[in-house]
């Protein structure tokens, strides 16, 4: 059942297995611990959420977007993970009569995803009990998956590359770093960071060997069509979701009826969505060479041409998580 004709790094998802196991953790007992989340403390810092951007917030009203924009995030992974989870099962079926060291180390990258929707679904539980009420978080997770599963299985792995790497750049340039966080919020994503540091060395093999497979200048072609249309998909959902959540905050802060700050607000909620999900995987070394060293010059051409109109999103004042 094995497809491939190149050979595998078995030692490679070897190393991830051995460290899937030395940091295995639990839910309940390692990350929430009977804990809920103080409303005194940040959840996202400004590094990822540019609220430093709006000067004229409050010390109070800056804490409360991060306390949005925090919430979103941890309901962003947890979307995403619904179709990272499924793609993965699906490229297991090449390896369940071959590798099964490669079998294995897959296994327990889609348990560990199912875990992480586990958690962000608390997580959600958690903040909503005292945060003020008509924050929406109305993306379904099933129809994201089918519309992305709908796509080459070479588009979705470049995709999942992407996340999995932003979100460890993430945490260790921005959410290790900052003071005055929540500690709850923090432990999340250090939790999550752990696994997710293993995942992308399996989603780099198994978009390296899904690549194997494309034999034709049209089926690369195709295939980066693919991706440039997750990406757009992508884009229209961070439009959406930045959107609600500026709403949320203008009502939530009094804010509503000052256009010209309820523009700003706007604006740089988008900015920073685009900055998070989208613009800081794009700048990613490791992505960038991942995804070099697979395209022509041509094809990364049209992907950086896709790309353009979101290159404005990024941290005005150099708080980049590179």
């Amino acid at each position: 059942m094995q497809t491939h004709t190149t050979p595998l790094d078995t030692p490679r998802y070897a190393r991830t297995i051995e460290v899937s196991k030395r940091i295995r953790w639990d839910i309940d007992h390692d990350v929430i611990r009977g804990r809920g989340f103080d409303l005194n403390h940040t959840f996202l810092p400004d590094g990822l959420s540019l609220a430093d951007e709006l000067p004229f917030l409050s010390p109070g009203e800056h804490r409360f977007l991060s306390q949005v924009q925090g919430r979103t995030y941890a309901n962003m992974f947890g979307l995403v993970e619904r179709f990272i989870g499924a793609k993965m099962l699906e490229v297991s079926r090449d390896h369940w009569l071959g590798d099964q060291t490669a079998l294995e180390a897959i296994v327990r990258f889609t348990d560990e995803e199912l875990k992480h929707q586990e958690l962000f679904r608390r997580i959600e539980q958690l903040v909503a009990v005292d945060m003020p009420i008509g924050y929406r978080f109305d993306i379904s997770p099933n129809d994201v998956a089918a519309f992305v599963l709908g796509k080459s299985t070479w588009a979705v792995l470049a995709l999942t590359c992407h996340i999995e790497l932003f979100s460890q750049a993430h945490y260790r340039a921005s959410i290790d770093a900052a003071t005055g966080l929540s500690p709850l919020f923090k432990d999340v994503f250090l939790f999550h960071w752990k696994e997710e540091s293993q995942h992308a060395i399996i989603d780099e093999l198994e978009w390296a060997r899904e690549d194997a497979k494309l034999t034709s200048d049209a089926q690369r072609d195709a295939a980066v069509d693919d991706l440039i249309a997750l990406v757009g998909g992508v884009d229209g959902i961070l439009q959406a979701q930045a959107k609600a959540d500026a709403a949320y905050f203008l009502n939530v802060s009094g804010m509503a009826g000052d256009r010209e700050h309820a523009e700003q607000v706007n604006a740089t909620l988008l900015k920073a969505y685009r900055w998070q999900y989208i613009v800081s995987g794009a700048l990613e070394p490791r992505f960038q060479k991942l995804l070099g060293g697979l395209v022509s010059a041509a094809q990364m051409a049209r992907i950086q041409a896709a790309l353009e109109p979101l290159s404005y999103a990024v941290p005005a004042r150099a708080q980049s998580v590179h």
